[in-house]
């Protein structure tokens, strides 16, 4: 039953990334967008500017003159595609899913902040183009406790292909603040082979866990795919297959990605398929993550 399910997310995966490659004929194009101090943003292509203003064409509402005196910022991106007269913007955090790692990493001088339903805090950076270091912690000495689990997450990003193949490694690795004597190293060693762009693509991971000086003898896997769907949405799923002491057990997920100001926010649900669970269950699932670096 484990085997035919992640067998049948593999193929809606393949299906839905296979229908949306003829998106890449779009014309692509420079972009610049402009945010200005009342909170409108403006995408498209600078047509003139001055040290007055700047004059914008947008896909929907065609020239703007924005005076620069209300421009509170401007970012450019390139290869922009431009897609029934909308441009899409690159998706602020294409390195992981909801939670899993893609093999897809942060360009340098790029950060973010991520939160899952309010607990979950963690921030990541870019040293290099190849190379990422994020940090986070549950927080739950506002809750009264003194122990409170953090951890550091070094990772690696290797493209093979570019835009087709990139491989990623890393380590989570924690320990519990406060903990006493119970506060000792624990995370997992992980691996992932991100097939497609990084707007469509598949990934297929594994993870060994480590704790207390020794390491798990089966890992867990992990499938996972995202699929851009428009110029601020995607679909996403994120899957994993957990064996503890000879039990398994699936852990399937679907929803999406909706960028709002360049903030993601993911939402979906989670379905556990374990041997012995007598009831049906459905997790929801929310967090958001928002570009803090200088190239956003």
């Amino acid at each position: 039953m484990i085997s035919r399910t992640l067998l049948f997310i593999s193929l809606i995966l393949l299906l839905a990334c296979e229908t949306s490659f003829s998106q890449n004929a779009a014309d692509s194009a420079k972009v610049t967008r402009i945010e200005t101090t009342d909170g409108n943003i403006f995408t498209g292509s600078v047509v003139s500017e001055d040290s007055v203003s700047v004059v914008l064409k947008t896909g929907t509402l065609g020239e703007v003159r924005i005076p620069r005196n209300t421009i509170l910022s401007v970012r450019e991106f390139r290869n922009v595609p431009n897609i029934k007269n909308q441009f899409w913007l690159p998706d602020p955090q294409t390195s992981r899913y909801y939670w899993a790692p893609s093999g897809y990493g942060l360009k340098k001088g790029e950060a973010y902040y991520q939160n899952i339903w309010i607990l979950y805090n963690q921030v990541s950076c870019a040293v290099t183009n190849n190379f990422s270091l994020g940090g986070g912690l549950i927080p739950l000495f506002f809750f009264g406790g003194t122990a409170t689990p953090v951890w550091i997450i070094p990772k690696f990003s290797i493209p093979v292909v570019k835009d087709a193949f990139n491989i990623g490694t890393g380590a989570l690795i924690g320990t519990v603040a406060g903990g006493g004597e119970g506060g000792g190293v624990f995370g997992l060693l992980f691996g992932t082979a991100t097939f497609g762009s990084r707007d469509r693509n598949l990934s297929i991971g594994l993870a060994y866990g480590f704790a207390g000086g020794e390491i798990t003898r089966t890992p867990v896997f992990n499938l996972s795919g995202m699929l851009r769907v428009g110029p601020k949405g995607y679909i996403m799923t994120e899957n994993y297959v957990i064996t503890i002491e000879g039990e398994t057990a699936v852990l399937i997920s679907g929803g999406g990605r909706t960028i709002v100001k360049n903030i993601g926010i993911d939402y979906s649900l989670w379905i556990p398929i374990v041997k012995d669970l007598d009831t049906f269950a459905v997790i929801p699932f929310l967090g958001i993550n928002i570009p803090i670096g200088s190239k956003r």
